[in-house]
């Protein structure tokens, strides 16, 4: 069994925020996966369900993002799991928006939720990095994960929302490959998808050689032409 939390803020003004990208991924795994409906346990809206041929519980934190290692932590023991059956869904300010990285165990580089969850299980869960950008200044960043994404936002958050969950069944199985392509395939299409092949020109067909002249001349003629 795997549980996979997905990071934010509970409430709705915080749905839309940067800093609940987390959210908005489970909830898109539940929703594509039939999974059960949202009810609350371990301080946590929490869904069950099945992806591939493994159950899995989906979990959104309702103690607000510092203290989500609380609810965590409750559910990983209740469930008998290892902290390795547990993956981690937040956004990342160091990768650009739409990006997604894989990472098993580490640091928490300082976001508030990982830093909570490293105190409740230590540090070898599994996370998926969800790229949101940096706005680039440090004394930026709590308005800016705290802000709604932008109308701007909207075809590559949509992309990336559908790429995990086409992807949700490699991510259970713990196949990193798999996942990050059927990822990729929403993110980053063939360059050449849905262009045009360019007109096959054909190659001019050789002419046949021209029919001799009949040469009409008498013999002495020929003679004379010669030294002219």
């Amino acid at each position: 069994m795997k549980l996979i939390v997905g990071l934010g803020n509970s409430g709705a003004k915080y749905a839309q925020n940067r800093h609940n990208i987390g959210f908005m991924a489970v909830d898109r795994i539940a929703e594509d996966h039939g999974f059960s409906p949202w009810k609350s346990r371990f301080s946590a809206q929490v869904s069950e369900g099945r992806l591939g041929g493994d159950k899995a519980m989906l979990m959104k934190p309702q103690t607000f993002m510092n203290r989500s290692g609380q609810s965590v932590g409750e559910a990983m023991r209740y469930l008998k799991l290892e902290p390795a059956d547990v993956i981690v869904l937040h956004d990342e300010l160091d990768l650009a928006p739409g990006k997604l990285r894989l990472k098993q165990g580490g640091g928490h580089a300082g976001h508030n939720g990982l830093r909570s969850i490293h105190q409740h299980i230590g540090e070898a869960y599994g996370r998926v990095r969800l790229g949101i950008g940096h706005p680039g200044h440090k004394d930026a960043v709590a308005g800016y994960v705290l802000h709604d994404f932008a109308k701007a936002d909207e075809d590559w958050l949509d992309d990336l929302m559908r790429g995990i969950s086409d992807g949700a069944n490699y991510l259970a199985a713990g196949d990193g490959a798999k996942f990050q392509s059927a990822v990729a395939a929403r993110t980053a299409p063939a360059r050449n998808a849905g262009r045009e092949a360019p007109a096959k020109t054909e190659a001019p067909k050789p002419t046949a050689p021209a029919a001799p002249v009949e040469d009409n001349r008498s013999p002495l003629q020929k003679l004379a032409d010669k030294f002219r």
